[in-house]
């Protein structure tokens, strides 16, 4: 059974392959899409793929997973260290997330250490670029395996 999965981007991705590509490279977030799409037709996933700079549209857009009883691929970028909102959203709407950045940002700024996100992530992916993407999908193929060889849910943290 094809399982969804909502790749969620949030502020300033839109503008990747073009902002700092030193520490975020030179992939567009259309090349990510692209890559997520191909990627998940060989895992047997659907991707629902949505970017804002908004952070009131991650929060509807997690609960809209929730109620389709989808997974959460998401790179909350400046809003992982700072939206208790998405972290609460992640909670309530009980989804599977797995949380990706391009960088690694534990070996950046001392703020962005911390991620709200993470606290209530199934996994943290970061560091390795656009590639993350693609890891975070195979891992959420791999959970959605694990849920159906088991018979039962393993959604949230």
């Amino acid at each position: 059974m094809t399982k969804t999965v909502f790749v969620l981007n949030g502020p300033n991705l839109n503008l990747l392959g073009r902002r700092e590509p030193g520490i975020y490279g030179v992939a567009t977030l259309d090349d990510i899409e692209a890559s997520c799409k191909r990627v998940a037709a060989e895992l047997d996933l659907f991707v629902e793929f949505r970017q804002t700079n908004y952070e009131g549209d991650l929060v509807s857009w997690i609960q809209e997973a929730g109620e389709k009883n989808a997974y959460v691929l998401i790179n909350p970028a400046a809003y992982s260290h700072t939206s208790i909102a998405i972290q609460d959203a992640i909670r309530s709407a009980k989804v599977t997330v797995v949380e990706v950045h391009l960088s690694n940002i534990h070996a950046r700024e001392a703020f962005r250490h911390h991620s709200y996100v993470s606290a209530v992530a199934k996994g943290v992916i970061c560091g390795f670029g656009a590639e993350g993407y693609q890891l975070g999908l195979r891992a959420l193929a791999a959970i959605a395996k694990e849920e159906e060889n088991n018979g039962q849910s393993l959604k949230g943290a």
